[in-house]
């Protein structure tokens, strides 16, 4: 496997369920070759309690489990999550979940038997271009998912974790307005989030930026300033 990605994959915490023990853990162990954080669940029901807990990157998911299936949870997740990315497991005879798979937006399946090579290459497809673009926040700032890094005319700006998060959480959320919810839920996650602590973290932020690029919208959120990314 390319170094490069194997560096990517370290920033990405994933997801996996599957119902018989003996295929979940070879699929965690396999994970964890390349993966720092891996999370396993024994059906549905657990998968989506660590879903809302942790809020992985990436989900890899069997379609038929009990307590509750792997429509049923990814169903839930995408009522308002668009953005994880979901790879299902599937069989050939599992032809009539085709069109939910399509209907969820799913980043990708894989087809049974999951052996080290179609695991891996579902999770780069699954993943697709997060793994080799830039967001570009102006001709000399961007960021560099491969390093995941912002840059500023060919330079790292040194951020935290949790702010290089915010970044891209913005662009994600570019065509619209990132809301105070949604800051709390993908960024503080597990731990609650009072408005101090969260104008103190954007004031922080903005002094570590060579520009702005953080547009407060008064009793909402926070939205990308509108630059010309070319």
């Amino acid at each position: 496997m390319d170094n490069n990605l194997l560096e990517q994959f370290k920033n990405y915490t994933i997801l996996c369920v599957e119902d018989e023990d003996g295929i979940r853990k070879r699929l965690v162990n396999t994970l964890k070759y390349y993966f720092e954080d891996v999370l396993e669940a024994s059906n549905g029901e657990d998968g989506y309690d660590l879903y809302c807990e942790y809020k992985p990157d990436i989900i890899l998911s069997d379609i038929e489990m009990p307590s509750k299936n792997g429509i049923d949870m990814v169903s839930k997740i995408r009522e308002n999550d668009l953005n994880t990315v979901i790879i299902m497991v599937t069989a050939y005879s599992n032809e009539e979940y085709l069109l939910d798979l399509i209907n969820l937006h799913i980043n990708h399946y894989i087809l049974k038997p999951v052996y080290a090579d179609n695991l891996l290459d579902g999770i780069i497809k699954g993943l697709g271009d997060r793994l080799t673009k830039n967001l570009i926040f102006t001709k000399d700032c961007y960021f560099d998912v491969k390093s995941y890094e912002l840059y500023f005319k060919d330079k790292i700006v040194t951020l935290r974790k949790r702010e290089k998060e915010f970044l891209n959480l913005l662009y994600e959320n570019r065509s619209q307005v990132l809301t105070y919810s949604q800051i709390e839920e993908y960024i503080w996650k597990d731990k609650s989030m009072s408005m101090s602590a969260l104008k103190t973290f954007i004031k922080e932020l903005r002094q570590k930026l060579p520009l702005e690029l953080i547009q407060n919208i008064p009793q909402t959120g926070y939205k990308l300033e509108n630059f010309i990314s070319k």
